[in-house]
């Protein structure tokens, strides 16, 4: 199954896919905040929303504003320095356990809004990156038993203020600005992918130039250890989303820095997926109030 958020004359909506891959979907926001609800029911709940919003109208996504697939996650947990290379690239010393930092709800935006660069910074980068969607919720998940928690994934632009992530050690400020999180575009069920969504091509591309590309089984920790070992300490909720880390390649490490500016166009292809895809603009720009 792969459901998509969106809104349409000012109402908001949710859709599914049908075998054909053609969208069938509800525009009230009651059916957008049923994804949510329906993750807490597992699959079953996830096929009873499938089955409603089928009956549906037809979806023209071309003709959408799509929004995050889930627009209020309980936690967002990111994880940093997850793939050997980039830590390499990062001159730093691999970590033998999750370096975790937090996200806001406040910093997301759908498939095909701005990322805004801040008036601050000019140091705004790109992360291409695998995103965990939890169904069922716990605390002390087994690792042996940890996939059977999570009810999907989707695609994530982890986008960083550079300058403002190394200003101290902790990385919460760079990592929030608002319109910095790109997400989506659809949740795609975990049965519809490989156990873990392992084995996936990940690309991230700016202006058409492929700046990041990996594999998902390269992950230093993988989708089921992330949530064994976060739930050892933090219970997970339906909706929390856990973005798994950024292959090497990012903006930061290039020589010169590379940073997105406005006017380019940065895309996330994950195998399986879709693609990502969101314009930069200047915050203050007409661009990002018309987006508003």
């Amino acid at each position: 199954m792969r459901f998509i958020a969106y809104e349409r004359n000012a109402k908001r909506g949710l859709a599914v896919a049908d075998p054909a891959g053609r969208y069938r979907g509800l525009d009230d926001g009651a059916a957008h905040g049923r994804l949510e609800r329906a993750l807490a029911g597992g699959h079953e709940g996830l096929k009873d929303l499938a089955a409603a919003l089928l009956k549906g109208e037809p979806l023209d996504p071309d003709a959408v504003t799509f929004l995050p697939p889930l627009s209020s996650p309980g936690k967002i947990i990111c994880v940093g320095l997850n793939y050997a290379d980039h830590t390499a690239e990062s001159s730093i010393q691999q970590p033998d356990y999750p370096t975790l930092f937090g996200r806001f709800s406040s910093s997301l935006i759908g498939h095909g809004a701005p990322i805004v660069r801040p008036k601050v910074s000019a140091a705004l980068d790109y992360e291409g990156e695998l995103v965990a969607v939890i169904g069922r919720g716990g605390r002390h998940i087994p690792q042996s038993a940890a996939l059977d928690h999570v009810a999907g994934y989707s695609i994530f632009n982890d986008g960083t203020i550079r300058d403002y992530q190394f200003r101290t050690p902790q990385w919460t400020m760079g990592k929030n600005f608002d319109g910095t999180g790109a997400f989506g575009p659809a949740l795609v069920t975990a049965d519809e992918l490989p156990s873990g969504a392992r084995g996936l091509t990940l690309e991230t591309r700016l202006n058409g130039t492929v700046m990041q590309k990996t594999s998902t089984s390269d992950l230093i920790f993988d989708v089921a250890t992330l949530v064994a070992l976060i739930s050892e300490g933090i219970t997970l909720y339906p909706g929390d989303l856990i973005v798994t880390g950024t292959p090497s390649g990012v903006g930061a490490a290039r020589k010169p820095p590379l940073y997105m500016k406005p006017g380019d166009v940065c895309e996330i292809e994950i195998e399986g997926l879709g693609v990502l895809r969101n314009p930069i603009v200047q915050e203050g720009d007409d661009a990002v109030r018309a987006a508003a």
